[in-house]
């Protein structure tokens, strides 16, 4: 069953259909040496640093109304019978004195196994090089964390918060650096998994035509409870920008 959340981004999506005719379109795909996603690695099915995985999607922004669409996908091994994650999202930017906003919803689907899907309405505000996000899962899970397929435990409320900084310090040389905070829901943090700390650091280079070469050490605290999927990585991602 799709949760109502999804079918409310769904129907999001529906309505601003018509103006996809004003709308600017990007595209990209990116070839990385390890996923990681909030510190740990998507890829579980073998514990090596280099674990390539394919990505990539699209983004519709509409004309001076602040308005955005968009999906990204990844190849991923981490829940049974599935190899594919799909984002959709979408949202509305608008200035706010001198900080840039950005507010919207966001579906992490798993088509082959829908165990793994959470939706998440996230809030964002940036200054100069720092951005700092908030997302706020509304989903009855959290990626599956309170399996709450078949129990009773739900994985609603889990919060993640994000500061980001980038920031050009030398022609086509970009600076960048993340520390992010996962809070889990009570239902998940009662069997014992505990809140997270991740972080990336790591730069970029741009060749130019929409092609960059990214490099960024990744991973997350508490080692111990999730295993090699925190283990701190080195990470390099092709990224060409259509």
């Amino acid at each position: 069953m799709i949760p109502k959340s999804v079918k409310s981004l769904g129907l999001a999506l529906a309505t601003a259909l018509p103006l996809f005719a004003h709308a600017q379109f990007t595209g990209n795909v990116s070839l990385t040496s390890n996923y990681k996603f909030r510190g740990q690695d998507q890829d579980t099915s073998k514990m090596k640093a280099v674990k390539p995985a394919i990505q990539g999607g699209f983004d519709y922004s509409f004309a001076d109304t602040g308005f955005y669409l968009g999906n990204w996908n990844s190849s991923v091994d981490w829940l049974p019978n599935n190899s594919i994650e799909s984002d959709l999202y979408g949202g509305y930017k608008f200035k706010a004195g001198e900080f840039d906003m950005d507010v919207g919803m966001i579906a992490y689907l798993y088509a082959s196994n829908s165990a793994g899907n959470t939706v998440e309405l996230y809030g964002a505000a940036a200054y100069g090089p720092f951005t700092l996000k908030y997302s706020h899962t509304v989903s009855e899970d959290y990626f599956n964390y309170a399996d709450a397929k078949h129990t009773s435990r739900s994985g609603r409320n889990t919060g993640y918060l994000n500061l980001a900084y980038a920031q050009e310090v030398m022609p086509k040389v970009t600076l960048k650096a993340s520390l992010g905070y996962t809070h889990f829901a009570g239902d998940i943090h009662d069997l014992g998994v505990p809140h997270y700390v991740d972080y990336s650091v790591g730069g970029s280079y741009d060749f130019g035509s929409g092609l960059s070469l990214g490099a960024a050490v990744a991973g997350a605290n508490k080692k111990g409870f999730f295993g090699d999927v925190n283990k701190a990585r080195l990470i390099v991602t092709l990224t060409k920008t259509m």
